[in-house]
């Protein structure tokens, strides 16, 4: 057997594939290996040195990879952007980064141009797949180089920022460790052995989620460096990712609740038609689960579910399936190494079962919210830190989720926990998606509100309204029930299922300052 990591079996094992694209073309480790390497040689041929940065705006393919490992292996700093961004919201994160390079998709191209433009980075710094303005190919990077490996080469790191559902987005920055870019790091393989997958093994990994997203973009790559094939989708469709699994006989992917939901609402016969038996691990996290889609779905998948609760900061929680039918709603228990601790107001920890703020800490990991010292400061108390999570541990040490602190709600000195709401109402069938949150209320100060995106087919009006009232009522206690229920065409969340609750909530608010 090969030696893990994408240089050592592009040696050993070139001709096997690393990567099956969109169009469902395939990409051997050796020409993969090449790649990053030509274009890590480009890069450095520009001036790029160690701690420098790139940016890329590229769609799930084989080209985003290549630039990826490229960047890891010259010791740079590589961001990934959300392609769904405007011109603006790009340029701030080229300026932010520093970058010194920008690789972007022609599909892009309106929003690369803008963004280029707008934080002056020069056209020689600039390259594209496709045709885009002002940018040459990307083809041409390293082209006139040596076909050999770059000349410095040292660990590099991603660099992804937070989502900006509440201000601009921050980028987590982690010190380089100057190890050798051949050695995979043990996290890697720790991190797999946490879902029992192993290097090799035949495994293969469906990637259906942009891999602009923390958790996405190690999935496939971790993939790659263990020896397992990547299998991309370009734009996730339930029944696709149905045929993929069949066709590939994948045993892994990574998955939010949004895509279980959309899963499950294929007609029997077209879930019926496929074999998903090869799947060892369906993994989830991102956004809550309701409990209701999630027995579904280990009905129908069987005990490969498996639940995990992460911060691109560090650190984390998964629960098996087994574990999960035993403590339904958890979000398990900290990963070996991981520290997690529920701390009141005071900072001082919590006893089992009491509900407060939920903090981590990933063995001695470090990192800064770069260019914000403050948001470093305010997440941390001692060597933990926190996405402002709501929750409590059992007596077991179990993980349950409450809500985000930023969005509870507070109604006559009550707290009040949107995720609860939100599972109730998700699982009645007339409705598409549900976002719960607090408006004002004179007397209460804050009072329920449900905006809903109605079920394929279903009109909205007040009929329906008063239906999902009513489900609510028979559910939840009084105070918990929404007061009103508004409707939207859709939702306001990104490819991988986060809700930008914040859209929703901001105009019921202008004028006035909230509780929390």
């Amino acid at each position: 057997m090969s030696d893990i990591g994408l240089w050592k079996i592009a040696e050993q094992e070139p001709d096997r594939v690393a990567v099956v694209a969109p169009d469902g073309s395939s990409v051997s480790y050796a020409e993969l290996a090449a790649a990053a390497d030509r274009y890590g040689r480009g890069l450095q041929s520009m001036g790029l040195d160690v701690g420098d940065s790139v940016v890329l705006m590229l769609p799930n393919g084989p080209d985003l990879l290549a630039a990826y490992f490229a960047a890891l292996q010259c010791g740079l700093y590589v961001v990934t952007v959300n392609w769904h961004l405007v011109g603006a919201e790009v340029a701030y994160l080229i300026e932010d980064s520093g970058a010194k390079a920008f690789i972007a998709h022609e599909r892009f191209g309106a929003a690369a141009s803008d963004a280029a433009a707008r934080s002056g980075l020069p056209a020689s710094a600039r390259f594209a797949v496709g045709e885009v303005p002002g940018f040459q190919q990307l083809s041409r990077l390293g082209a006139q180089e040596p076909a050999k490996r770059p000349d410095v080469r040292t660990m590099g790191s991603p660099m992804l920022y937070t989502s900006g559902t509440t201000g601009r987005p921050k980028g987590v920055r982690r010190p380089l460790t100057g190890a050798d870019p051949d050695v995979v790091p043990a996290a890697a393989t720790w991190f797999f052995g946490i879902f029992g997958l192993e290097p090799f093994d035949g495994h293969v990994h469906l990637c259906g989620s942009p891999l602009y997203h923390t958790a996405v973009l190690n999935f496939v790559t971790h993939s790659i460096q263990l020896g397992h094939t990547a299998v991309l989708m370009d734009r996730w469709d339930p029944e696709e990712m149905l045929r993929l699994i069949e066709r590939h006989r994948v045993t892994h992917t990574h998955m939010v609740p949004t895509q279980f939901r959309r899963l499950l609402a294929l007609p029997a016969e077209v879930r019926q038609r496929y074999d998903v038996s090869s799947l060892r691990a369906a993994i989830h996290g991102a956004a809550p689960c309701p409990p209701e889609v999630k027995r579904a779905m280990l009905e129908w998948w069987g005990p490969v579910v498996i639940e995990y609760y992460a911060a691109t900061e560090g650190g984390g929680t998964a629960i098996s399936a087994e574990e999960w039918l035993r403590k339904p709603g958890s979000v398990g228990k900290p990963w070996p190494g991981s520290t997690v601790k529920v701390l009141g107001d005071d900072g001082a920890e919590l006893p089992p079962g009491e509900v407060g703020t939920v903090y981590m800490r990933m063995g001695s990991s470090t990192f800064e919210y770069h260019r914000d010292a403050r948001k470093t400061e305010q997440s941390r108390v001692g060597d933990l830190f926190t996405l402002g999570d709501v929750g409590y541990l059992d007596e077991d040490g179990y993980l349950y989720l409450c809500d985000r602190k930023s969005d509870m709600i507070i109604s006559g000195g009550v707290n009040i926990y949107p995720a609860e709401i939100e599972n109730v109402l998700s699982v009645h069938p007339k409705v598409g998606d549900v976002a719960v949150f607090g408006v004002p209320n004179e007397e209460w100060g804050e009072e329920v509100k449900a905006v809903v995106q109605p079920a394929e087919g279903v009109a909205p009006g007040p009929e329906l309204a008063e239906e999902l009232l009513a489900h609510a009522r028979d559910r939840l206690a009084k105070f918990k029930t929404p007061r009103s229920v508004d409707f939207v065409d859709e939702l306001p969340r990104d490819p991988n299922g986060k809700l930008y609750k914040r859209k929703l909530r901001d105009p019921y608010w202008a004028d006035r300052d909230r509780a929390i």
